[in-house]
């Protein structure tokens, strides 16, 4: 039952008042049963965070994959450096020559911008060289692990058309709460609707809005892949016909074990272009996922980049002065 309520709260999280009451009634489990479950493995750190999921470019912001090549004995104090920055969610090390693999954003009001901040984490951190990866068509990111062992290899991924919306004050204070993680109590929303002296009829809109506009991706849970049991996570590079590239991507989005699958741009020193996150129990399993989707992805060549070292992962804290306090403490690098 447990792993049932995990794929629950992955999937679909109940934008309700007491969203844990709609589990239980699905699961035929009381509240309470349900609350000690998620309680458990809180403290066990299988769930890492409960959360709004956020667009970072619909909310304004520029954000680029970034592979830094580091050498061995530099890696200790670039990693320092570059986890300094607000704006760096994700940091592995990887088994490549460009072996240091960061996410970078910068907000809507940075006066450096994406390329001049990398430029100077590059000065910084003495890298030999680096390559900026920004993504040129997203094809899905919705990271739900199969902890059931029920799903199906393939699933459809829905195209979505988002409408446009004016952000007012309410939006962007309701945003800067909903961010966090939520507690696991019987109405986790209820302390944000009382700062915020709304009525839970006005919160639900606007997180219907923000979804509606593609800001929030979506309300769900993230789990801990190795807590949860997925040892082996590779980020698997393709080199595919640029022309065929929307074809072949959506083909290997529809993987289930793929949770990420983007184009990027290819560069003389890296003819790689389609990125696909594939997940797995063990390096044999994630394998033969890979295996799998190389008979059906037409490339001319394909690797996976299996992490080595995990150096940062967390949510970006969105419309917070710490960009602007960053900025002012590096700008005379630039």
């Amino acid at each position: 039952m447990k792993q049932e309520i995990l794929s629950r709260i992955q999937k679909k999280f109940p934008l309700v008042p007491k969203p844990f009451e709609v589990i239980a009634q699905e699961l035929d489990l009381s509240e309470a049963e349900v609350l000690e479950i998620l309680n458990n493995e809180k403290k066990e750190n299988i769930i890492r965070q409960t959360s709004a999921i956020f667009d970072t470019k619909r909310l304004g912001y520029k954000s680029s994959l970034v592979a830094f090549k580091i050498a061995p004995e530099l890696i200790d104090d670039a990693v320092e450096i570059i986890n300094a920055h607000p704006g760096v969610s994700h940091n592995y090390e990887r088994n490549h020559d460009f072996n240091i693999w960061f996410t970078m954003a910068v907000s809507p009001t940075s006066e450096l911008g994406l390329d001049k901040t990398i430029e100077i984490l590059a000065k910084m951190t003495k890298a030999e060289d680096y390559i900026m990866l920004p993504t040129l068509k997203l094809f899905k990111i919705n990271v739900k692990l199969n902890t059931t062992g029920k799903d199906e290899k393939k699933e459809k991924v829905k195209k979505v058309i988002h409408t446009d919306i004016e952000l007012t004050p309410l939006h962007y204070e309701l945003i800067k709460r909903i961010q966090y993680d939520i507690e696991f109590v019987s109405e986790p929303f209820a302390k944000i609707t009382k700062e915020l002296d709304i009525s839970y009829e006005r919160f639900f809109e606007i997180l219907q809005e923000l979804q509606e506009s593609g800001m929030m991706r979506r309300f769900a849970s993230i789990l801990n892949h190795r807590k949860a049991g997925f040892n082996a996570n590779a980020m698997v590079v393709w080199d595919v016909n640029e022309e065929k590239g929307e074809a072949i991507g959506e083909k290997a989005a529809a993987f289930s074990a793929v949770s990420h699958c983007y184009l990027r741009p290819k560069y003389e020193n890296w003819p790689y272009n389609l990125f696909t996150m594939v997940h797995g129990k063990t390096t044999e399993e994630t394998n033969g996922i890979i295996e799998e989707m190389a008979k059906e992805i037409d490339s001319s060549a394909h690797m996976p980049l299996y992490s080595s070292r995990e150096f940062k992962k967390v949510r970006i804290e969105y419309f917070t002065p710490n960009f602007e306090a960053w900025e002012k403490a590096h700008i005379s690098v630039a």
